[in-house]
Parts: C-alpha cells; sequence; structure tokens
C-alpha cells in the first residue's frame, strides 16, 4: 500500500478515525450507532432536518436501535448528526447509505445517489474512505461514484478510496442484525478493498467476504433477493393453485421441508413488501437491457408477486359470496398494514394495493395496527384503530394480513364471523365455516 492507505488503515485499526455516515435511515442509523458503539467517532447527515434533531436529541426513531444506546452515544459526544455536509471534510471514511428507489417505469432512480457522492467530493479531503451502501445495480459504484470523484482531481485508489458493500438489514429479526450479520466488501482497487474491509472489521462481529470488484458486491446483493423473490413467486403461484384444488398450501409445503437437502421453505403471503425484495431485482431487469437480455424470470415472477394482492381480494369476495354477501358495503377489518410482523414499517407494503383495490369495491374497512398508528394511502393520512370485541363482531369480514404477535388470534377466530388468513398464524384446519386460509 502508499502512504495514504497506509495512513488511513492504521487510523482504522486503531479507532482514531471519524466516520461519517450518509442517510440515517433504516441502514444508516444503525450503522451509526455500531460504529460509535465500537469507538469510532461519528458524523450522520441527513437533508431531512427532522432525523437530524432527532438523533442530536437521543431520541430514536428505528426499530433496530436500541433507544438507550443511542442516547447514550449522543450524550457522550461519541456520535451527532447535521444537514451540514461541509463537516465531511473531517471524516476519514464515510458510508453511504440513501434510497435508491424505482420510478413509475420501475427503473432506478439515482438522484439521491448522486446528490450524495456530489456532496461529499465537494467536501471531502485526500485521504478519504467512501463506501456505497444503497442497494443499485452492478456498475453504479464505478460508473457513478467514481467520475464524480475524478472530477474534483481525486485519483481513486491513490488519493482517496472507493468501495461497494451491500447493506443486509432485515428488519425485524431478533437473530441476525447490523452487528452479526457477514458482510461483503468490493473496492475499485486492491487497496480500496482492503480498506473497506478494514473498517467494518474494527466495527462488526460477522465475517468480512472480500470480493474482487464493486460490482461484484453489487450483483451479488441482487441475486439474494432476487433469489427470494423468485422462490416466494413460487410459493405464491403454488397457492393459487392449491386453493383452486381445494389443497393447503402451507401443509404441502411443510411436508416438503421434511426432505433434508435439495429444498428450501418458503411461504406465501399477500404480496412483497419492504424496500428490498420487490425492488432489488427490477435493479437487475433495467441493467440487463445495456447487454440486449430479457430476464423473464425474474419479471414473472414479479408479476406474479404484485398480483397478489388481486388474489386476496378475489378471496375476500369468495368467502362473503359463500354468506350471501357482497364486498360492497360490507366491514372488512384489516390486521395489520405492516410489510412484515412486528415491524413498523409499512414501506411497499402489499397491504396499500389491497386496501386500494378494497375500497375501489366499495368495501368499509378499518385498519388495526398497534406498530403503525397512522399511514398513508393515495396523499391522505390514514389512523388506525385499537382492536375490540364489538369491531371484530360487527366486521362481516376480518382479514389478517400481517401476523403481528401482539394479536389474540385465540380472540379474533372465536368472536369473528369470517377470518381471511393470509399468514397461516397457527396451523388451523384448511377450512372452516368461518376461518379461511390463502
Amino acid at each position: 500500500m502508499e502512504q495514504r492507505a497506509l495512513e488511513l488503515q492504521s487510523k482504522l485499526e486503531n479507532k482514531i478515525a471519524t466516520i461519517g455516515v450518509v442517510g440515517l435511515g433504516y441502514v444508516g442509523l444503525p450503522l451509526a450507532v455500531e460504529k460509535a458503539k465500537a469507538g469510532f467517532k461519528v458524523i450522520g447527515f441527513d437533508v431531512q432536518k427532522d432525523k437530524v434533531d432527532k438523533v442530536n436529541a437521543g431520541e430514536n426513531y428505528i426499530g433496530d436501535v436500541i433507544p438507550a444506546d443511542l442516547e447514550q452515544l449522543v450524550k457522550s459526544g461519541q456520535l451527532t448528526a447535521t444537514a451540514d455536509y461541509s463537516f465531511i471534510k473531517e471524516v476519514d471514511a464515510v458510508a453511504i447509505c440513501v434510497p435508491t428507489p424505482l420510478d413509475i417505469y420501475k427503473q432506478p432512480n439515482m438522484d439521491y445517489v448522486k446528490s450524495s457522492a456530489q456532496a461529499v467530493a465537494n467536501h471531502m479531503t485526500s485521504g478519504t474512505l467512501i463506501v456505497l451502501e444503497s442497494t443499485t445495480y452492478p456498475g453504479t459504484t464505478e460508473e457513478l461514484i467514481k467520475p464524480i470523484l475524478e472530477e474534483k482531481g481525486f485519483e481513486v485508489g491513490r488519493d482517496v478510496f472507493l468501495a461497494y458493500s451491500p447493506e443486509r438489514v432485515d428488519p425485524g429479526n431478533k437473530h441476525f442484525n447490523t452487528k452479526n450479520t457477514p458482510k461483503v466488501v468490493g473496492g475499485v482497487t486492491e487497496s480500496c478493498t482492503k480498506i473497506a474491509a478494514t473498517m467494518y472489521r474494527t466495527v462488526l462481529d460477522g465475517d468480512v467476504h472480500e470480493v474482487s470488484s464493486p460490482a461484484v458486491a453489487e450483483m451479488e446483493k441482487l441475486l439474494e433477493n432476487t433469489f427470494r423473490n423468485i422462490n416466494i413467486a413460487l410459493a405464491n403461484e403454488m397457492a393459487i393453485l392449491c386453493n383452486k384444488m381445494g389443497i393447503d398450501v402451507w401443509e404441502v409445503i411443510d411436508a416438503a421441508a421434511s426432505k433434508p437437502y435439495g429444498f428450501m421453505p418458503f411461504y406465501p403471503g399477500p404480496g412483497l413488501g419492504g424496500h428490498c425484495i420487490p425492488i432489488d431485482p427490477w435493479y437487475l431487469t433495467w441493467k440487463a437491457r445495456e447487454y440486449n437480455y430479457h430476464t423473464k424470470l425474474i419479471e414473472t415472477a414479479g408479476e406474479i408477486n404484485d398480483s397478489m394482492p388481486d388474489f386476496v381480494v378475489q378471496r375476500c369476495m369468495e368467502i362473503l359470496n359463500e354468506q350471501g354477501k357482497s364486498l360492497k358495503g360490507s366491514k372488512v377489518v384489516v390486521m395489520g398494514v405492516a410489510y412484515k410482523k412486528d415491524i413498523d414499517d409499512y414501506r411497499e407494503s402489499p397491504v396499500i394495493p389491497i386496501l386500494k383495490k378494497l375500497s375501489q369495491f366499495g368495501a368499509e374497512w378499518k385498519v388495526v395496527d398497534p406498530h403503525i398508528p397512522q399511514f398513508k394511502l393515495a396523499n391522505k393520512e390514514i389512523k388506525t384503530i385499537e382492536i375490540s370485541d364489538q369491531l371484530l363482531e360487527d366486521a362481516e369480514l376480518v382479514l389478517i394480513a400481517t401476523n403481528h404477535s401482539v394479536f389474540d388470534y385465540e380472540k379474533i377466530l372465536g368472536v369473528s364471523k369470517a377470518v381471511l388468513d393470509t399468514r397461516n398464524i397457527n396451523n388451523m384446519p384448511y377450512k372452516s365455516e368461518t376461518y379461511f386460509k390463502l
């Protein structure tokens, strides 16, 4: 390694480096907290003043962060936040953890990455490490960020160091978190990889797996979530077929899972949610067009998963029809709006399109979700309500859309006129007079 690389490596190994984290959301804030807990001074950057103010007040807003940890780190001065990017000049390494959404045509919107990279480049000094963590298409680090740094006169691998390390965050996971989940790191040069890997090894308990380039790291992240997307699509398609045939798909999957090799169980549901699994495969589909390749399997899986909210509403209609009722005018209680159990995140939640479709058919719905007091639907703020016996008794149908642990399922099943369970809450029989599975 050259002198600048050796100096930065030493700073990281001895934890005397200052680390910046750009983007203080579901990925950035937990990462900032872990780096501060490891002994580094950390500066968080975010354009949203509300997030900056909350961090500086020691007020937590991310479920995977322990509030007491954040409060203590802020009080001790180990972690601060700012919207002023001129403080980038004070950091030795910076992780970019900003959103990479899709536009209405399912094409990557890289505006947040571009503006963040530009802000970093405008204020950084020689000898700084930049790591992109946002999920994106293969080539982003070298095709988008590297030229921005070079325009400022920096030579990557000599003056500054650039790498990609995909975030691996699973909100609500009780076993794996930012601290103990293995990391993949790929740098533009060998020294870039080594320095980035050093930073993560000083912070995390999980292994750090070094790869030969940022593109490999970017691609492996998409493979992870595309793998899950496609297998969930298979489970969802099996659910549709099993429903037509009068077979319990969950019993089928559990039986298949008894095989000790060659099978990994995935389960159906009302659709895909969260920022990763429904979105990431489309980055790959978009990039593949550049190489005149059509990702048929990925797109078909996306179509199947996107169709599940329609299938759920169709099942609602069928169940009500069996009772001599129509969906129009029926009272429907929807249990949960979060995209998965026991979290307060409803990004890309399949419950949102389900609610829209229920409205289109004239259903009178209410949502119960103790983790989410209010949510946006068609630019309107909708408040969730508390569950009660009266609420359940009055409903023509109760839809279990999210299987939160706090729900009293015995009461729900005992009081409700009809229940449609999209999550297989407790291995109930496939169908009874009042209980129906997806």
